[in-house]
């Protein structure tokens, strides 16, 4: 993953910010009384991507992934929509409480821009749907130079969404949390239509990096710089998201990337076993030679 990439990450302060103000409000609706719900992933299952993961001879990525994770956030349904039947075979190849995080196609947020995205967006549901119970939380990324000028095409975007399917949306135009009265208009529309705000914990763009919620679900995508600091900058989202468990967070969804994304597996076995410790889980810990040397 290239965006919000650096080349001298040393100059860059990783510390996470407090929470936003209203987070807490946010998450004192929620209570809840049981463990979160808490899916952690890669980006992708790619044996190409993800090289050094797959032992030698495995004839299926995806089931194998599946045996290691309990979910992954689905980037390549960015560039093109799937037919049905690719759904239904991921659902077939994935055990049961798998979950898949599909992006929307870059038709509906990057070519049209949100606008006369129905019929496109039906397309996508249509497919998508196939993954049954397996179908996470289906995320919208809008490009960078998509600003608030365009308000009111989000607005609509979200009113027309259906509500029994879970949606998260990126912003990446930075005059979306600079500007306070836009920021809380935006943030009053995502809580009204629980609609999860994506954070990014990337290098280069620590304006993303908000912390704040708008409902009682986080969706993480953290991006690693393949340099040690990360398994510190891990530690530091294990200790605050173990403050939202306290609070009373339902759901977690957290999706490691890399610059180099072969990575990534060992970067999120650091991560599921640190959150096993530190929020009493029993989630699948990814096996890796390397990871010894971690735990």
């Amino acid at each position: 993953m290239q965006f919000g990439r650096v080349d001298h990450t040393k100059q860059v302060n990783f510390s996470l910010p407090v929470d936003h103000l209203d987070t807490s409000v946010v998450l004192l609706n929620c209570t809840n009384k049981e463990l979160p719900k808490i899916f952690v992933g890669c980006s992708q299952w790619s044996p190409s991507k993800l090289k050094g993961f797959y032992p030698p001879g495995t004839k299926d990525a995806l089931t194998y992934y599946a045996t290691q994770f309990n979910s992954v956030e689905l980037n390549a349904t960015f560039y093109r929509i799937f037919s049905p039947e690719t759904f239904a075979t991921w659902y077939q190849k994935t055990p049961i409480g798998f979950k898949f995080f599909p992006k929307l196609y870059q038709d509906i947020s990057h070519w049209k821009r949100l606008n006369g995205v129905q019929e496109v967006i039906d397309d996508f549901l249509y497919s998508a749907t196939n993954l049954k119970e397996k179908l996470g939380t289906i995320f919208l990324q809008l490009p960078a130079n998509f600003s608030p000028k365009d308000f009111e095409r989000v607005e609509a975007f979200i009113k027309s969404w259906p509500i029994e399917i879970p949606l998260a949306i990126e912003f990446r135009h930075t005059d979306w949390y600079n500007d306070a009265s836009i920021a809380n208009r935006l943030f009053d529309l995502l809580e009204t239509y629980n609609i999860s705000n994506i954070i990014v914990d990337t290098a280069g763009r620590r304006d993303l990096l908000h912390i704040r919620l708008t409902n009682c679900s986080v969706f993480v995508r953290f991006v690693g710089t393949n340099l040690e600091i990360d398994y510190l900058r891990l530690d530091e989202w294990v200790e605050r998201l173990k403050q939202w468990k306290q609070q009373g967070i339902k759901e977690i969804n957290f999706f490691v990337h890399q610059d180099i994304e072969k990575e990534s597996p060992l970067l999120a076995a650091y991560f599921i076993n640190r959150i096993n410790a530190e929020l009493g889980m029993d989630l699948q810990i990814p096996y890796k030679e390397q990871n010894l040397k971690l735990f």
